[in-house]
């Protein structure tokens, strides 16, 4: 398994991989030194991700190899369906997945969603529009919902 830390506008990430794909993308809270040597398996997930943040990427083409529950992989799949710039409602996402009162789990499963941004788990709000728990912190989550926005907020001062 291979790792190497790139510095995002979120801070500081940690992606972890090999040839069967991405396995985790963490956003970390300290500082870290980044990576000098980025290992061929993850070069291009590091230059997918720093295309993310400059705003030329919507979409990602990297092989993914979360692990966990059968369960948990389904949920990801399906996070993996929400359009860049859209968000959908916990409810909605049970609703897809076939069970609205699976919710509690689905909210569970999106939570331990190893592989930030890519496997948009950002873009699960809540039913009131609300910006509901987010592992990276509510901030990140914020940040990349306006990212994302195709009308960007205008600053008055």
């Amino acid at each position: 398994m291979e790792s190497c830390i790139i510095k995002s506008p979120l801070g500081f990430t940690k992606i972890i991989g090999d040839a069967a794909g991405v396995v985790s993308i963490t956003v970390l809270n300290s500082e870290e030194k980044p990576t000098d040597i980025i290992p061929l398996e993850l070069e291009d997930c590091v230059i997918q991700l720093n295309e993310y943040f400059e705003g030329k990427r919507k979409q990602f083409s990297v092989n993914l190899n979360p692990k966990g529950t059968n369960f948990q992989k389904r949920v990801w799949k399906a996070l993996e369906q929400i359009p860049f710039g859209k968000t959908i409602s916990y409810l909605e996402l049970s609703k897809q997945l076939g069970d609205v009162k699976a919710i509690r789990a689905v909210a569970n499963a999106n939570g331990k969603n190893p592989i930030w941004i890519i496997i948009p788990c950002h873009r699960v709000i809540g039913s009131d529009g609300s910006l509901t728990g987010y592992a990276g912190g509510l901030h990140r989550k914020k940040w990349l919902l306006e990212h994302e926005s195709p009308n960007k907020q205008q600053s008055l001062f």
